[in-house]
């Protein structure tokens, strides 16, 4: 398929990009939103088994060759403590989908101080040790881009400002998936028809090959 010509999606069309030119873009669309005189909150939902820190480091150097502050918050930080996740058995698909993450922990330490205070608490837990991470509020400026990234993060309304959504289809994500997480697969089948972050998200990036991604703009102003 030519890179110049989209190719027909849901409610719009996906643009085929380089993993290069897909930072430049979604850099350019993060620096034109401005949600006031306060950090701007972009969700972006990643599964698992979508490697996309090649392409969150380049989106980050372009925000901040382009004056714009960039801070990272990884949902898993924010896991519920390991006896609840857990209490159901390590591989129980209901808890991961509606249980691991506390979204009233990510609403209270993250999404609101940055609309009250330009303020964020990095991280609650070590999803790993259990322990907590005892870190410490940080400070932002007002031009600040905050990207909170996480697995199943749309399953739920939550207050970002900008939804981006990773999709890797069902087929791609069972060749792309590690067999340790092989378990979780039926949650993203669920997921996919239950919240229908593909057809919600602002943005779209197809990922089912990592080499050439294709980009979705639904709300790109």
């Amino acid at each position: 398929m030519s890179a110049s010509r989209p190719a027909a999606g849901r409610s719009g069309a996906f643009t085929p990009l380089s993993p290069d030119r897909l930072a430049d873009r979604l850099a350019a669309v993060l620096v034109r939103h401005r949600p006031g005189d306060r950090p701007l909150r972009v969700g972006l939902d990643v599964p698992g088994c979508a490697d996309l820190e090649t392409v969150i480091d380049g989106l980050t150097d372009r925000l901040r060759t382009a004056g714009r502050p960039v801070a990272r918050v990884r949902a898993e930080g924010f896991y519920r403590d390991a006896s609840l996740r857990f209490e159901y058995g390590r591989t129980d698909l209901e808890s991961f989908y509606a249980g691991w993450l506390d979204r009233a922990a990510l609403h209270r330490e993250v999404l609101r101080p940055l609309v009250e205070q330009h303020r964020y608490l990095p991280s609650l837990r070590d999803p790993v040790s259990n322990r907590s991470t005892r870190a410490e509020p940080v400070e932002l400026p007002a031009a600040a881009v905050v990207l909170i990234t996480g697995e199943l993060l749309l399953a739920e309304p939550m207050a970002f400002d900008l939804t981006v959504h990773v999709m890797v289809s069902r087929q791609a994500r069972r060749r792309l998936s590690p067999a340790d997480q092989e378990w979780t697969l039926p949650a993203f089948d669920r997921y996919d028809l239950a919240a229908d972050p593909a057809g919600t998200a602002d943005l779209v990036i197809r990922f089912d090959d990592p080499a050439h991604p294709a980009l979705l703009e639904r709300n790109p102003s």
